[in-house]
C-alpha cells in the first residue's frame, strides 16, 4: 500500500528522544507527509488537520524507528562452515588464517562469482534483516581485494538497496586482509589501496566510507593511517576495525581522524575511549562475533559509558566471524554478554546506529526525521531484546511507504 499522507494512531511511541525512558509516549499519534515524519506526539495533542488523513491502527503495539544494521560484510560467496568445525577441533582463527582460510577463502569464492549471483545470494541475507525491522544497513567490501573485485562489491550492494527499496550505505574495505598475490608485500598492497582502488571507488561514487581492519594479521596502525589520508584526501569519511584481538591503538587512531566509528574495541584501552568521546566517534559493539568466536574478554561497556561514548549494536554479518542475519539476535546478546540494559541496546541500533553511518535523519521519530518506522506486537519494549528467535514485528513503514501493516 502506498500512502504520502497518513497517521498512525492507538499505538506507543519509542521516539529515543532525551527525557523519559525511550523517549516513550504512551498513548502516541504520528503523522507521515513526503516521507518524513511531519507530526509527533500524545494523541490527545493531534491537531484537528491531521486527524483527516488515512489512519493506520496499531493494535496497541509500539512504534520505534526502523531499525539499523550500521556494520555488515553483507555481500560475499560460499560459506566457511568447515572452519567453524576446525575451530570446535582446536585451530584459532589466526591458525585458519595463515593457512590460506579465513578471509582469504571467502576473497577466492567471491572473485570466481558473477554480479547477477552475488546480488541473488546477498539479497536473501538482506531480506532476513528486513523481515525484522532493518530499514538502513552499511555494506562492506573488503572481498575482492583488488581493484575490479572491490568495485563489484560496491556496485551489488548499491543495488540491493535499489532492488530490495532499502538504504544502503556503503563501505569500502580494501584494507580488509593482503591478497595472496600481495604476499611478503603489504606494504605494496596498501599503495594500490591508496593509489588505485580507493580513488577509483570515490570517483564512481560507489564509497559512502572508507575502514580499515587494524590487527596484527592485517594491517599496522602505520599502514591504516596511510589509508586513512588517503581517504581524507578522496574527502571520504572513514571508519575502523579497532582493537578487536589486541590493543594497537585503534580507538586512538580512529578518532584521530574523527572515525564515524570504531568496530569490536574488546581491547580498547582508556585513553583511545577518551579519543573517541572527544571526537565524537561512536563505538560499535558487534556481540555476534564475540560469540561466535567464543572470545573471554568483552569491550569495555561501563568506560564507554563513563566517558559517554556513544554505543551502537550491529550484526558484523559474514561467513566467517558472525554469520548472523538477525539485529534482533544481537539486541539479546549485547545485554546477556556484555550487560547493556534494554533501553541502551535498542539505542544502538537507532539512533546511535545513524550516528555511526553519519546520517542524523533517522534513528528518531521526531519531525523532519525520514519515515522509516517498525510497529512491534509488544506491550514492553524490553521485550524486543528479553526473547530470543522471536519476530514481533507487525508493521514496516519505509520513506514513508507504506508496506507490511498486520
Amino acid at each position: 500500500m502506498s500512502e504520502r499522507e497518513f497517521v498512525v494512531v492507538n499505538v506507543a511511541l519509542a521516539t529515543m528522544q532525551p527525557g523519559a525512558p525511550y523517549g516513550a509516549v504512551r498513548d502516541g499519534a504520528l503523522a507521515v507527509r513526503n516521507g518524513q515524519i511531519a507530526w509527533v506526539g500524545p494523541r490527545s495533542e493531534l491537531p484537528q488537520p491531521l486527524r483527516t488523513r488515512t489512519e493506520l491502527d496499531g493494535k496497541g503495539g509500539w512504534l520505534t524507528p526502523g531499525l539499523i544494521d550500521c556494520h555488515t560484510h553483507l555481500v560475499y560467496a560460499g560459506d566457511r562452515a568447515q572452519e567453524f568445525e576446525q575451530r570446535l577441533r582446536g585451530a584459532s582463527y589466526e591458525d585458519i588464517a595463515r593457512a590460506g582460510g579465513g578471509i582469504a577463502s571467502t576473497v577466492r569464492a567471491t572473485r570466481a562469482t558473477a554480479e547477477a549471483e552475488l546480488l541473488e545470494a546477498s539479497g536473501q541475507r538482506l531480506m532476513r534483516l528486513v523481515g525484522e525491522g532493518v530499514t538502513t544497513l552499511e555494506i562492506k567490501s573488503g572481498y575482492g581485494l583488488d581493484r575490479d573485485n572491490e568495485l563489484k562489491l560496491l556496485r551489488v550492494a548499491r543495488a540491493l538497496g535499489i532492488a530490495h527499496g532499502v538504504d544502503v550505505q556503503t563501505t569500502l574495505l580494501a584494507a580488509h586482509a593482503l591478497p595472496p598475490e600481495y604476499a611478503g608485500r603489504a606494504d605494496d598492497y596498501i599503495t594500490l589501496v591508496c593509489e588505485e582502488i580507493l580513488p577509483a571507488a570515490a570517483r564512481e561514487g560507489l564509497a559512502d566510507a572508507v575502514d580499515a581492519y587494524c590487527e596484527a594479521i592485517a594491517f599496522s596502525p602505520q599502514q591504516v593511517r596511510r589509508v586513512f589520508e588517503a581517504a581524507r584526501h578522496a574527502r571520504v569519511r572513514v571508519k575502523l576495525h579497532a582493537d578487536q584481538r589486541s590493543d594497537l591503538g585503534g580507538a586512538a587512531l580512529a578518532a584521530e581522524f574523527s572515525a564515524l566509528s570504531a568496530d569490536h574495541l574488546e581491547y580498547a584501552n582508556a585513553p583511545g575511549i577518551a579519543a573517541m568521546a572527544r571526537a565524537g566517534t561512536v563505538a560499535v559493539l558487534l556481540p555476534g562475533a564475540y560469540y561466535f568466536l567464543r572470545e573471554t574478554r568483552p569491550p569495555p561497556v561501563d568506560a564507554l559509558r563513563a566517558a559517554g561514548v556513544p554505543i551502537a549494536i550491529a550484526t558484523d554479518c559474514n561467513p566467517g566471524t558472525s554469520p548472523v542475519t538477525s539485529l534482533l539476535l544481537m539486541l539479546n546478546m549485547a545485554c546477556t554478554l556484555f550487560r547493556l540494559r534494554p533501553e541502551e541496546a535498542l539505542t544502538g541500533v537507532t539512533c546511535h546506529a545513524a550516528q555511526a553511518l553519519g546520517l542524523p535523519d533517522r534513528g528518531r521519530l521526531a519531525v523532519g526525521m525520514h519515515a522509516d518506522l517498525a510497529l512491534w506486537d509488544i506491550d514492553d519494549l524490553a521485550q524486543l531484546s528479553y526473547a530470543v528467535g522471536a519476530n514481533p514485528l507487525a508493521g514496516m513503514v519505509r520513506h514513508g511507504e507504506i508496506g507490511r501493516w498486520s
